[in-house]
């Protein structure tokens, strides 16, 4: 799945003149927590958040000790938290430096952006104008969506066996010389040994992800902490 595939559409989107006090008002009458800042021709040239509103509230006077601080920050950022916290307008309280994506972006491209730069939301651009925005909800929704039914040939239990085979080896926590599965009408067990019950757990949650699969069995034992071949 990919970002046009969950994207929202139907945005709300403003000119950087537009004051504050109604940005405001458009947030909390509309129910959204952002709104894009786009120039006439649709290029995409921020974000208002709500966050980036209650900043301004939460600003306080620096007093004497803070301007001394001051001296030794970075002007830069100083500039644009003061912007932010005193602009009357979007282009001023606006956030610039967005991580954006394309259509075809893959939701887990999506996913490991949001985590890595802890944001809510990216925007997604076509040769730079915005189409559309992507959401933790939208990703939410797409991991809680129904999986599409399988295939009848992927369903046979030779073919669930060698899924779930290949599923294990791309896991370098599963020790496939101890622990091996079977498959009987739908339904994996495994067999053998496990190292550790984190490792017996995550071994069921991998064949319940294999399409097709009706239920799991786990059948292992714990290992033992010296296993010798018997001569």
């Amino acid at each position: 799945m990919k970002a046009r595939d969950l994207m929202t559409t139907s945005l709300v989107v403003v000119p950087p003149e537009t004051p504050v006090a109604g940005l405001a008002q458009l947030l909390a009458s509309r129910g959204i927590s952002a709104v894009p800042v786009a120039d006439p021709e649709g290029k995409l040239l921020g974000l208002v958040t709500e966050g980036d509103l209650i900043r301004r509230l939460a600003e306080e006077k620096r007093g004497p000790l803070g301007w001394f601080l001051g001296l030794f920050a970075d002007s830069r950022k100083l500039a644009d938290r003061f912007a932010k916290a005193h602009g009357a307008r979007a282009e001023d309280v606006m956030t610039r430096d967005l991580v954006t994506v394309t259509e075809e972006t893959g939701i887990d491209g999506i996913a490991r952006l949001m985590e890595r730069h802890q944001i809510r939301r990216v925007p997604v651009l076509r040769e730079g104008k915005l189409v559309g925005i992507v959401s933790r909800a939208d990703l939410l929704r797409a991991v809680l969506a129904p999986p599409a039914a399988p295939a009848a040939e992927e369903t046979t239990d030779a073919a669930l066996l060698r899924k779930v085979i290949a599923a294990m080896r791309e896991q370098p926590w599963v020790d496939t010389f101890h622990v091996f599965p079977t498959v009987q009408d739908g339904v994996v067990s495994f067999y053998g040994f496990h190292r550790s019950p984190e490792v017996r757990r995550a071994l069921v949650v991998l064949a319940q992800a294999v399409p097709g699969v009706k239920a799991v069995e786990d059948r292992t034992r714990p290992l033992l902490f010296l296993l010798r071949a018997t001569p």
